[in-house]
């Protein structure tokens, strides 16, 4: 394999809120430690949506600018895989999702969501919230399915309602949850901003936590040791996944046959933002 040259990742949505993903920059910095003694760098774009990133993809194919790329963030019915195929561009997929004949490197959403259930159901919560990313995305569809299958096990509802990641969807899914009937005593989110926004508001609300309601970020960052209190998460080692993905890039560049590689476990870690159900709920 010829040493050197880039890898292309295209991140889809708003630039600012990109910025602020601790899972991305750590991701990032995995790879790069990965691909560094061969040569090679990450090309990061963000673009707004899925026609620029396959246009981002056709000028990078036409004009040789990477050596191949990662794609993140699998939808149902996701329409690039075949066609970085049919550009000839190498390409390594984050995610189980997608057609025959790519390597992967999958997570384990579903067990991570699991655990998730079983450790609110042993503190006594009977009614659980989630807010979401977004539902068109392979993975928060196998973090849905796992939560209402592992809910149904140990006698809990479950309430889900769907953000995008960002801080304003945190603090409002929060709100939506709370406001209903019933109401739940534990919320999970599907990443560390939305968790932490939510923090924030229901300070601000005179909300309790977690005497009222207790709260577990997906993907834990520094940022969830910061909050006050310091969140709980579902942790994956994101610096190991990108490590795992530079290698798979690696691999593919160098001739191997695709396959599916297991990326990093999923642990909780059980922080003060997450403690037994209210006693009077």
């Amino acid at each position: 394999m010829t040493a050197g040259g880039l890898i292309g990742l295209v991140l889809t949505g708003d630039a600012a809120r990109v910025g602020v993903e601790p899972f991305f920059m750590e991701l990032i910095a995995g790879m790069e430690e990965a691909l560094a003694p061969d040569g090679v760098t990450v090309l990061l774009l963000v673009v707004p949506d899925r026609d620029a990133e396959l246009a981002t993809y056709r000028r990078w194919a036409g004009d040789r600018t990477v050596r191949a790329v990662v794609v993140v963030n699998l939808v149902h019915d996701d329409v690039r895989p075949a066609h970085l195929a049919r550009l000839g561009l190498p390409a390594v997929l984050a995610g189980r999702s997608g057609p025959p004949g790519f390597a992967r490197v999958v997570t384990d959403d579903a067990g991570a969501m699991t655990a998730a259930v079983e450790l609110l159901a042993s503190l006594g919560h009977r009614v659980i919230g989630r807010v979401s990313g977004p539902a068109d995305l392979v993975h928060t569809t196998d973090r849905s399915s796992a939560m209402l299958a592992a809910a149904g096990r140990h006698g809990v509802r479950v309430r889900i309602v769907e953000g995008d990641y960002s801080a304003r969807s945190g603090a409002d899914g929060v709100r939506e949850l709370l406001a209903g009937e019933p109401a739940p005593t534990a919320v999970v989110f599907d990443n560390d901003v939305m968790a932490i926004a939510a923090e924030h508001e229901l300070q601000r609300s005179g909300v309790p936590v977690p005497g009222r309601v207790s709260l577990l970020a997906y993907d834990h960052s520094p940022l969830c040791e910061l909050a006050v209190p310091p969140l709980s998460a579902l942790s994956i080692d994101v610096h190991e996944h990108g490590l795992t993905l530079g290698r798979a890039v690696l691999a593919v560049l160098g001739g191997a046959a695709p396959r599916e590689i297991p990326g990093p476990p999923i642990r909780v870690l059980r922080r003060g933002s997450t403690g037994p159900a209210p006693v009077s709920c």
